[in-house]
C-alpha cells in the first residue's frame, strides 16, 4: 500500500507538470494557428517609405519581382467607401486584393471562406461590417451588397482635392467573415477595380522562395526606400513569450513533483529499515553487496517509471476534462471551441525518462546504504 501510494504521489506530480506544460503548448498553437499559414511565414510585408516620400507603385513592384529569390507578389490598395444592403448603408474601408493575398497574409475567415480566382465578385468582410446591417456573421454569408467609393482627383488648377462618389453597378456576394469587432472593412477582388486602380499601393505581400533568403530579400527591398516587416518576426517574438509562459507553468508543476520525489525517497528509506534482516539473510546465503544495490535501484526505478506512466494518464485525463469544460462554457457564451491542450510526443517521452531518473536518483542513497550493511549486524538488527 505504501509503495502504491508513493507511485500515485509521483503520478500526481508528473501529471501536474504535463497538464500545465501542455496547456502552455495548447495556448501557443491556438493563437499562432489563427494568425499564420505556411506561406505567411515566408512572406514579407512591404509598404511605402516614411512620410510616403517613396511610394509603392507598379515600378517598385516590378523591381521587387526582379529579385531572384522572390516567388510571388500580391499588391493591396485601399479605398474609402460605403456598403449598401437593402435600405441600409454604412461606411467601410475597401481593400482591393487578389485571391493569393489571404494565403500570403495568413488571413483565415472565422465563418465561411475566402473568394478564389474564379469568384470575381466575391467578398470577405469583418464582423464589425456585418453588424452595420444588424446581421450576425453567420447570417451575412451569402448576402449580396452594393458598393460606392469615395475617391479624390487632384485639381491641377487649384490647391485642393475634389471628392467623387462612384457607385459600382455590380453586386458582391459575401463569402466569408473575418473576426474583427473594432473596424469595418471589406476585401474584394482587385480585378473588379481596374478603373479605380491608381497604380499606387498601400502594401504588398512578397513571398520568398525559401526562409534562408528572408533577410537577404528584406535588405534588398529596404535599399529601395520601402518599409519591410514580416509575420515571422512577430511569430518569433510570440514564441519567446509563450516559452516563458511554459517555463513558469512547468515550475508550478515541479513543486508537486519535488514533493512526490521526497515522498519516494522517504519510502525507500523506510523500506531499507524494514528489510535489514532480509538483507542479512541474503548476504549470508551468498548475495553480494552489488546484488543488494541492484535490487534497491531496480525497485526505485520501477516506481519512478510507473509514476511517469501514471502521470501521463492523470495529466492527459485532466487536460481532456478541463478542455471539455472550457469549451462547453465557451459555447454557452457564443464562443468557438478550441483545443487548449497540446502534448508533443517528445515531451511525453521526456516525462517517462525524467520520472525514471527521479526513481533512480532517489534510490541511490538507500541502495548504497543497504549494500554497505555488515551481514552480522543486519542479522542481529531488531
Amino acid at each position: 500500500m505504501r509503495t502504491a501510494l508513493t507511485i500515485l504521489g509521483v503520478s500526481v506530480g508528473i501529471g501536474a507538470v504535463l497538464f500545465l506544460v501542455s496547456l502552455g503548448y495548447g495556448l501557443q498553437n491556438a493563437v499562432l494557428n489563427r494568425i499564420t499559414t505556411t506561406d505567411s511565414l515566408l512572406t514579407l510585408d512591404v509598404g511605402p517609405g516614411p512620410s510616403n516620400i517613396v511610394v509603392l507603385d507598379r515600378a517598385k513592384l516590378d523591381e521587387i519581382a526582379a529579385i531572384p529569390e522572390v516567388s510571388e507578389i500580391s499588391p493591396v490598395f485601399n479605398l474609402s467607401g460605403q456598403i449598401s444592403y437593402g435600405d441600409l448603408t454604412g461606411d467601410s474601408l475597401i481593400y482591393g486584393v487578389d485571391s493569393a493575398f489571404f494565403r500570403l497574409s495568413g488571413t483565415v475567415p472565422k465563418y465561411g471562406e475566402v473568394f478564389g480566382p474564379e469568384d470575381s465578385y466575391g467578398a470577405v468582410v469583418s464582423s464589425a461590417a456585418a453588424k452595420l446591417f444588424n446581421l450576425t456573421p453567420e447570417e451575412v454569408i451569402g448576402k449580396k451588397v452594393s458598393l460606392s467609393f469615395l475617391v479624390t482627383k487632384e485639381d491641377t488648377g487649384e490647391l485642393f482635392n475634389e471628392i467623387y462618389l462612384i457607385k459600382k453597378e455590380e453586386s458582391y456576394e459575401i463569402k466569408g467573415v473575418v473576426e474583427d469587432e473594432n473596424s469595418s472593412f471589406m476585401f474584394i477582388s482587385s480585378a473588379t477595380l481596374t478603373d479605380l486602380d491608381s497604380g499606387k499601393y498601400a502594401q504588398a505581400k512578397v513571398k520568398v522562395s525559401k526562409d534562408v533568403y528572408m533577410e537577404e530579400v528584406k535588405a534588398k527591398i529596404m535599399e529601395t526606400g520601402l518599409i519591410v516587416s514580416s509575420l515571422s518576426e512577430t511569430i518569433d517574438q510570440a514564441k519567446k513569450i509563450f516559452r516563458i509562459v511554459q517555463i513558469v507553468l512547468a515550475l508550478f508543476g515541479l513543486v508537486a513533483l519535488v514533493v512526490s520525489a521526497i515522498g519516494m525517497f522517504n519510502t525507500m528509506t523506510v523500506t531499507l529499515l524494514e528489510r535489514i534482516n532480509d538483507i542479512g539473510i541474503m548476504r549470508a546465503i551468498g548475495a553480494s553487496a552489488g546484488d543488494i544495490r541492484i535490487l534497491f535501484l531496480i525497485e526505485s526505478v520501477i516506481m519512478g517509471f510507473l509514476g511517469g506512466m501514471g502521470g501521463i494518464v492523470i495529466g492527459y485525463t485532466g487536460g481532456e476534462i478541463a478542455n471539455f469544460a472550457v469549451n462547453v462554457l465557451a459555447k454557452s457564451f457564443g464562443g468557438q471551441a478550441l483545443n487548449l491542450f497540446y502534448r508533443p510526443l517528445w515531451f511525453l517521452g521526456f516525462i517517462i525518462v525524467f520520472s525514471t531518473l527521479i526513481g533512480f536518483f532517489t534510490g541511490l542513497y538507500p541502495a548504497r546504504k543497504a549494500s554497505r550493511l555488515n551481514p552480522l549486524d543486519a542479522l542481529r538488527y531488531k
